[in-house]
């Protein structure tokens, strides 16, 4: 499924005709680094399990989700926020283009991502809750909000539910955007259950994300590490052995809640193994 998914963002990248000497070029540049691609994977796998006949059809809606990420990536690591030198093993754009091109590229992918998904061959009505969905989450009530709390509150420490609120909506949203935007293509009924799950996936993925920052290198992570100390972070706030813990607790809670979704519990269950060890 990655393989697929990388031909067709290939072959999907807006291309902008103009005199600018790099535009397209750092347009392209965070989209082409790689990654894990988690989100649209989320997504396309529960189609792919759910309703495999419309996988096809669900690729734009993939690529819109991680056009959405990518660009919360590039201003998350503008100098006014994490100020960070590069990002998936590649130089950050305000790096290499300048801080201005960095914001204006992150403000192309996220507005494109609404033109790629609605130029989707999805029904109209699933178009329109697909882009109800992705607007919500990654909005002022969902990543926004999550990456305002963490850049105001930033040496202020908060409790566990503030850290888990903020990395909520920072974090999680848009994980549990691509499990729910997989069902409304499907069609399938699990709707709610999916994106409650999503919530949970999500923040256990900040837990191991948090973790990941402060026991490896820059070279084994793909972006700097270490960077956290004056963030609110899940090993800040409870120390790397508690954090530890409560990644392992979370994961088995999952694993249990995973076990309900018959069809895609096994998909979960793989999730679970492969990433949060």
């Amino acid at each position: 499924m990655l393989e697929e998914f990388e031909k067709f963002l290939q072959t999907h990248i807006i291309k902008t005709k103009s005199f600018h000497p790099f535009y397209n070029e750092a347009y392209e540049k965070m989209l082409n680094a790689g990654g894990k691609r988690f989100r649209p994977l989320l997504l396309l796998n529960v189609v792919k399990i759910c309703n495999p006949l419309l996988i096809n059809a669900s690729f734009h809606a993939a690529l819109a989700l991680e056009m959405i990420h990518t660009y919360s990536l590039i201003h998350d690591d503008l100098p006014c926020m994490d100020d960070a030198p590069f990002r998936r093993a590649t130089p950050t754009l305000h790096v290499t283009y300048g801080e201005a091109a960095a914001v204006l590229m992150g403000d192309a992918l996220n507005t494109d991502a609404f033109l790629i998904l609605m130029n989707s061959p999805l029904d109209a009505k699933t178009k329109v809750r697909l882009c109800e969905i992705l607007s919500f989450n990654a909005g002022s009530g969902g990543m926004a909000l999550g990456q305002a709390i963490d850049c105001h509150f930033e040496n202020q420490p908060l409790d566990e539910s503030e850290l888990e609120f903020l990395h909520i909506h920072k974090t999680a949203r848009l994980i549990a955007a691509a499990l729910q935007m997989g069902s409304v293509i499907t069609g399938s009924e699990l709707e709610e259950k999916l994106y409650s799950f999503g919530l949970e996936l999500g923040l256990l993925f900040q837990i191991q994300d948090d973790i990941i920052d402060a026991v490896k290198s820059k070279e084994e992570a793909g972006k700097p590490t270490r960077n956290d100390t004056n963030k609110n972070s899940f090993v800040n706030l409870l120390g790397l052995t508690n954090a530890l813990l409560k990644r392992d607790a979370k994961v088995k809670e999952l694993k249990a809640k995973a076990e309900t979704f018959e069809a895609l519990g096994g998909y979960f269950q793989k999730i679970l193994d492969t990433n949060f060890k």
